[in-house]
């Protein structure tokens, strides 16, 4: 039998659905998380149900903050491929200590026993909040990024940046994907489209920032799903862009890349809500608000290199997108 794939977060929204693809594809599949309450715990439970009865599948309830359970885990399965895909999410700033504990802690430990366990490759979550204050358009992977403007997206950028350093020193090959706006079926209750959606099947007013005109690369879940497959299914390769520039061999070889995964197609969020209102059949109740500390006006992916190095295509339209999630919406809260 071949080694099982680790995924992480995999009661998560991203998580959930790359386990999945796996197991349908005939994988072994280690599934982790940590059922941390950032939302609805019930949630997160039921996508882990719906993984249980494969006989493929394995289910396990840890801290990767505890580096000894961490240890433990790869010794105990002995994994050559790895999708890390748990964190705590959220650019609005509360509480420091989870984004430290889960993002950092918690990633120091995976690249640890990751270098430790002649992993093949790791796939990391990182995020588009890594690009901050940038306002060039697309987002490109080219492009510096060192002005994050929420705590999650300075620990993303950590994670890149601690990634680069195992490939370099230790030769752990590492690709680090930047998310952007993923959405879809048993998506995560705090982001925009699920939160629109309740609100106005409820009854209940909208928080609308900056009047609807905010746009976001809107990226159906399936299609990040297929980019992730497709990844951790290859060999690691330097990124070209640091080896041009760095021709010494000795600082030339590190195999870590970052690439951009998105839709590349931004839509404003006005044009969501409408989308939303006409699969409900409901008009929305509006209340608008200033742009909130943390987020900006506009993200747009350059997914060019992922398009030319695996064929990354997102095939998933808003429309029918949101189509999908409110009738997913509607069987699981018996609308």
């Amino acid at each position: 039998m071949s080694a099982p794939i680790l995924v992480t977060g995999a009661a998560g929204f991203i998580g959930f659905h790359v386990a999945q693809r796996l197991l349908k594809a005939g994988h072994h599949v280690v599934g982790v998380d940590s059922f941390t309450p950032y939302y609805d715990v019930a949630l997160k439970e039921a996508r882990f149900a719906n993984l249980t009865p494969h006989n493929t599948f394995l289910g396990e309830r840890l801290d990767l903050a505890d580096a000894q359970a961490t240890k433990d885990l790869f010794q105990r399965h002995r994994f050559k491929r790895v999708i890390h895909l748990a964190a705590q999410p959220g650019v609005r700033f509360v509480d420091p200590q989870p984004y430290v504990t889960s993002n950092l802690v918690a990633f120091t430990n995976m690249l640890e026993a990751c270098r430790h366990g002649g992993i093949e490759h790791l796939v990391y979550a990182s995020s588009s909040s890594v690009y901050g204050a940038n306002r060039k358009l697309p987002f490109s992977e080219h492009d510096a990024a060192d002005h994050p403007i929420s705590l999650y997206a300075a620990t993303k950028k950590a994670n890149e940046m601690m990634a680069h350093s195992y490939a370099h020193l230790f030769g752990l090959p590492s690709t680090g994907l930047r998310f952007f706006t993923v959405y879809g079926p048993w998506g995560r209750p705090d982001m925009a489209v699920y939160t629109f959606t309740r609100a106005i099947a409820e009854g209940r007013e909208i928080q609308v920032a900056n009047a609807g005109k905010v746009w976001r690369d809107f990226t159906y879940v399936d299609d990040i799903v297929e980019g992730i497959v497709r990844l951790v299914g290859r060999a690691a390769s330097p990124d070209p862009a640091w080896n041009a520039e760095n021709p010494d061999p000795a600082t030339s070889a590190a195999p870590h890349r970052v690439y951009n995964i998105g839709n590349d197609n931004p839509e404003e969020v006005n044009r969501l809500i409408a989308l939303i209102e006409d699969a409900l059949g409901r008009k929305a109740i509006r209340v608008d608000k200033p742009l909130p500390p943390g987020d900006v006006l506009e993200t747009r992916a350059d997914v060019s290199d992922l398009r030319r190095d695996v064929g990354f295509a997102p095939s998933i339209s808003l429309e029918e997108g949101v189509r999908r999630f409110v009738a997913w919406y509607k069987t699981y809260h018996g609308a």
